[in-house]
């Protein structure tokens, strides 16, 4: 039994958000976030120098005992979210995105791995550095601003001052002449060229705080070197899995039409011997022979359906995934939420189909399930298909496995899979598949 009914999203636990899109931010805009950063950098950089800090100096006086290294690994921890924080709320303020950053994962295990990771050690360090950066661009952009308001307003409450018999304020002694009117002036001017330049000021705390977070909380280099590194792992699992399939394919042309083939050559063979003496005998091996054509090109349908059905290229994801489903011995769930009206990219339809039917091929060797829910939804960066039988569970992606091939196919187009089969059951294959573009 399939049923097609809209799916809810499924879960994505690891994605990242998207950094904000490039471009100039208006004079106003800029103000408020900007503002809004400096303000809220104090409190943050409070936190962060406190943990930093108290959280090194207790995992280094207690290492004699070990009690270090558990506290160093949550101070290192608790430095990489705050870091997080610092590059959400840079980007936000600015309005562009920060160079890319990467914490690679070091040989090894357990708390020493933790501890060997480089960009950890440059956030904990930016936490204790940019401390007096955040204290000096908070007390300038509020000295400048307020201080600026008020001298700008100093008509308005000059006269709750207190006042000398001789000459009084900065007009008073620089010129020595009591001038209430040109003190007014004074202040006024300084108060409104303040206010003036306010954005100006703000504009280039922000940017450096920016520039230390940039310097201090970015990798471009090991990021570019990681990117690289993972597109030729991908690259060596297309190779993989193209020949994977090649020699499945192979092993199925040879073990199904091709011996069908060599069979109705050998019956025809027989038949134009038998022709001109037996003719009688050689009608039921003309039927055989048109039998085996029939059951060969149905094989030969059926391996195309495995490689690029045609439902899939004429109707799309949903419909291709309805059939297959259809065909399953076990009964099938479906359950697809896709953008109305809108076809995904050639390579994302091809990968989803391709992990539901070797997902649902090894539900119905392997598993043993009675039930299989297949769930299909997509949000603006991927699209995830997630697989869950009722069977005997303990599937894994060992080498050799069916699992393994399907973790390669995802990785060509960077995707990702999730298998969780506890021993009894049930099994729950999560994948997701990155959006490569929307055809229409």
């Amino acid at each position: 039994m399939t049923a097609l009914t809209p799916a809810r999203p499924v879960p994505d636990s690891d994605s990242a958000a998207v950094p904000p899109g490039p471009g100039p931010l208006s004079a106003g805009v800029r103000l408020r976030r900007g503002m809004g950063y400096l303000l809220t950098g104090l409190p943050i950089g409070v936190v962060a120098l406190v943990v930093a800090v108290a959280g090194f100096a207790a995992g280094v006086g207690t290492l004699v005992v070990w009690l270090g290294l558990p506290i160093l690994v949550l101070t290192l921890r608790a430095c990489r979210g705050l870091a997080g924080v610092e590059r959400r709320s840079t980007e936000w303020a600015t309005g562009r995105p920060l160079p890319p950053h990467h914490y690679r994962t070091p040989s090894g295990s357990g708390l020493f791995r933790a501890l060997a990771e480089p960009q950890s050690w440059r956030d904990l360090l930016h936490a204790v550095v940019a401390f007096p950066v955040r204290i000096a661009a908070f007390a300038v952009a509020v000295s400048w601003t307020v201080g600026g308001a008020g001298a700008a307003l100093y008509v308005t409450w000059e006269w709750a001052l207190p006042r000398d018999a001789g000459p009084d304020g900065l007009v008073g002694l620089v010129t020595g002449v009591d001038s209430r009117p040109a003190e007014i002036a004074l202040h006024t001017t300084v108060g409104v060229v303040m206010l003036l330049t306010a954005p100006l000021v703000v504009h280039g705390l922000v940017l450096a705080r920016a520039g230390l977070a940039r310097g201090l909380l970015t990798n471009q280099t090991a990021a570019l070197r990681a990117r690289a590194a993972q597109l030729e792992s991908s690259r060596r699992s297309a190779v993989h899995a193209e020949a994977q399939t090649l020699r499945r394919l192979e092993r199925d042309i040879h073990d199904g039409p091709q011996q069908r083939l060599v069979r109705i050559g050998m019956d025809l063979e027989t038949v134009s011997r038998r022709l001109d003496d037996d003719p009688d005998r050689a009608r039921p091996i003309v039927t055989e022979a048109l039998e085996q054509c029939r059951e060969a090109l149905d094989e030969l349908r059926a391996l195309s359906r495995g490689i690029a059905p045609p439902i899939l290229a004429d109707r799309g994801l949903g419909p291709a995934l309805a059939a297959t489903a259809a065909r399953c011995p076990v009964e099938v769930s479906l359950d697809v939420a896709l953008p109305d009206g809108r076809r995904l990219a050639a390579a994302v339809e091809n990968t989803a189909y391709f992990v539901v039917a070797e997902a649902l091929t090894n539900v119905a060797k392997h598993a043993g399930a009675s039930l299989c829910t297949v769930a299909v939804s997509a949000d603006a960066a991927q699209v995830f298909v997630q697989v869950r039988d009722d069977g005997r569970g303990g599937a894994h992606l060992g080498k050799g496995h069916g699992l393994a091939g399907l973790a390669d196919r995802l990785a060509t187009v960077e995707g990702t899979l999730d298998v969780t089969s506890p021993t009894g059951g049930p099994t729950v294959l999560t994948a997701g598949i990155p959006l490569g573009g929307v055809g229409s």
